[in-house]
C-alpha cells in the first residue's frame, strides 16, 4: 500500500542541538509499500498516487523498539502462596509433549503480535525456548503472522545451576562446551547470542547479594570468542559490579540490567563500545510492591531493590560517562507485559532523570543505533523503514498517552484502533507509580 498521512503533528525522533524533539505540525508522512518515500511540508500535488490517511491533528511517532522481551512468558502475576515456577521440569515436561509444545509455540507468537499492537515494532528477544523465537521472526517477515520486526537470540548459554540453565539457556560447564553451544545455537539462526553470566533476584540465595557471578571469565571468553567469530553480538544477564566487569573484560557487546559502576567498569564500557540495557520495569515490582501483593518472597523484596538501585545507578553513570544506553522491558517476568514499553520510556525519565524528548529519542533512534541499525529505522526520515505510531495527543507532554494507539504501521502495513488484550489487576497494580 501507499499511504500519506496528512494533518498530523510529526515527532521524526532526532533530537536538535538543545536536546529537544522538535514538533513539526502539518508534515505529511508518504509511505510506499515498506518504507517511508517522503516526509515534511509537502505540496498537495505530492499525494497523488497515495491512500490519503487525515490524522486529525494526532500526533506521529517512530515505532518503539524494545531490547529486552522473552516471549516465552506472558508477564501475568504469580498467585499467593504458588511455589516458584521450576522452568527446567516445566521445558523438560513440554519436550515430551508435541502438541503442548505447538500450543506453546502460539502463545510465543500471540505475545509478538501484542508487543506490536502496542506500538513495539522493532523486538529484540533474549532468551526463549528452543528456537521458537527465530521461527516466529521467520514466519512474521514471510507475511505468514502479525507481528514487529524480530531479532531473537533463540536459547541463551548458561552454566549449571545458572541463571534459567536447561531451559531457556544451555548448560555449559567448561569453555569448550560454551563455545560448542554457541556453534549449535547458530544453526537456529539467531541474531544475537545471549550469556547468562550472574545470578538474578529469584536465584539469589542471601539477602543483599544478587547477581552473583555463575558463569566463570574464561567461560564468557570462550563464548564470546565463538560468537565474534560467527558474526555475531553477544548480550548478557548481569546484575552485579563483578558480572558487569567480567563481562566486559570479556568481550560481551551490550550489558543487561547492570549494577552501580565504578570508574574501572565505565572505561571497560568505553573500551568495549559496549552499550548499557537499561531494564527497570522487572525490578520494580519486587523493589516496591508490598509483599501481599507482589507474593514473593522476602529475600526477593530485598534483592530487588538491591537490583533496581543498580539498574538505574549503571544508566545515570553511563548516560554520564556518554556511553549508549538503551532500553528494554523484560517483558515476561511477573506484572511485566508485552504492551507496556511505554512505562521504560516513562520510567527512563522519573527514575534516571532524562528529559521526555531524551526517553523517546533513546526508545527509539537511540535503541536503533545500539542495534546497529539506525540508518534503518528508528527515525522517520526518507528511506528508513515505514514504522510508527500515532497517538491522540503529544506524548512529549505525558509519556502515558503512548499507551492508547490509534495506529501502528510497521514495514508499511497499517493496524488501525490496536487494542492489545490486557490484564486489569497489573494495569492497577503498575498505575501508582507513574
Amino acid at each position: 500500500m501507499r499511504y500519506a498521512l496528512v494533518n498530523g503533528h510529526v515527532l521524526d525522533g532526532t533530537l536538535n542541538a538543545d536536546g529537544r524533539m522538535e514538533a513539526h505540525e502539518g508534515w505529511v508522512v508518504l509511505v510506499d509499500e515498506d518504507h517511508i518515500a517522503a516526509v515534511g511540508d509537502l505540496p498537495t500535488s505530492a499525494l497523488m498516487g497515495y491512500e490519503v490517511v487525515d490524522l486529525g491533528g494526532a500526533w506521529v511517532v517512530p515505532g518503539l523498539i524494545n531490547l529486552h522481551a522473552h516471549i516465552a512468558a506472558s508477564g501475568k502475576p504469580p498467585r499467593a502462596n504458588a511455589k516458584p515456577i521450576d522452568y527446567k521440569k516445566l521445558f523438560d515436561t513440554l519436550s515430551k509433549m508435541p502438541p503442548v509444545l505447538a500450543g506453546y509455540r502460539a502463545m510465543c507468537a500471540n505475545l509478538a503480535k501484542t508487543e506490536l499492537l502496542s506500538g513495539v515494532t522493532t523486538l529484540r528477544t533474549v532468551g526463549g525456548i528452543l528456537d521458537f523465537d527465530g521461527q516466529i521472526r521467520d514466519r512474521i517477515n514471510a507475511g505468514k503472522a502479525v507481528g514487529p520486526r524480530m531479532l531473537v537470540c533463540n536459547t541463551g548459554v548458561s552454566v549449571p545451576g545458572g541463571h534459567f540453565a536447561g531451559s531457556l539457556a544451555t548448560e555449559a560447564s567448561s569453555p569448550e562446551e560454551a563455545a560448542e553451544h554457541v556453534r549449535q545455537i547458530s544453526t537456529t539462526k539467531p541474531d544475537w547470542i545471549k550469556l547468562m553470566i550472574t545470578g538474578g533476584v529469584m536465584d539469589a540465595s542471601e539477602e543483599g547479594e544478587p547477581g552473583v557471578l555463575r558463569m566463570p571469565p574464561e567461560v564468557v571468553r570462550a563464548a564470546c570468542d565463538q560468537a565474534h567469530d560467527l558474526g555475531y553480538r553477544v548480550c548478557a544477564h548481569v546484575e552485579s559490579p563483578e558480572g558487569v566487569r567480567v563481562a566486559l573484560e570479556n568481550g560481551v557487546d551490550t550489558i543487561e540490567h547492570g549494577a552501580t559502576p565504578d570508574d574501572e567498569i565505565l572505561s571497560l564500557f568505553k573500551e568495549r563500545g559496549a552499550a548499557d540495557i537499561c531494564t527497570i520495569s522487572p525490578a520494580l515490582p519486587y523493589a516496591l510492591f508490598p509483599l501481599e501483593e507482589s507474593h514473593a518472597p522476602e529475600i526477593a523484596k530485598v534483592n530487588g531493590k538491591v537490583v533496581m538501585d543498580g539498574i538505574i545507578a549503571c544508566a545515570k553513570a553511563c548516560l554520564d560517562a556518554g556511553i549508549p544506553v538503551g532500553l528494554g522491558t523484560d517483558s515476561g517476568c511477573p506484572f511485566i507485559t508485552h504492551y507496556d514499553m511505554w512505562r521504560e520510556v516513562l520510567y527512563f525519565v522519573r527514575y534516571c532523570g532524562v528529559s521526555p524528548d531524551f526517553a523517546l529519542h533513546t526508545a527509539t533512534l537511540g535503541n536503533a543505533r545500539i542495534l546497529g541499525m539506525g540508518d534503518e529505522i528508528g527515525s522517520l526520515e526518507e528511506g528508513k523503514s515505514a514504522d510508527l505510531i500515532v497517538c491522540d495527543a503529544n506524548p512529549l507532554e505525558d509519556l502515558s498517552r503512548l499507551r492508547k494507539l490509534r495506529y501502528v504501521m510497521c514495514r508499511g502495513k497499517l493496524v488501525k484502533n490496536p487494542r492489545p488484550r490486557k490484564m486489569a489487576a497489573v494495569e492497577k497494580a503498575l498505575d501508582r507509580y507513574l
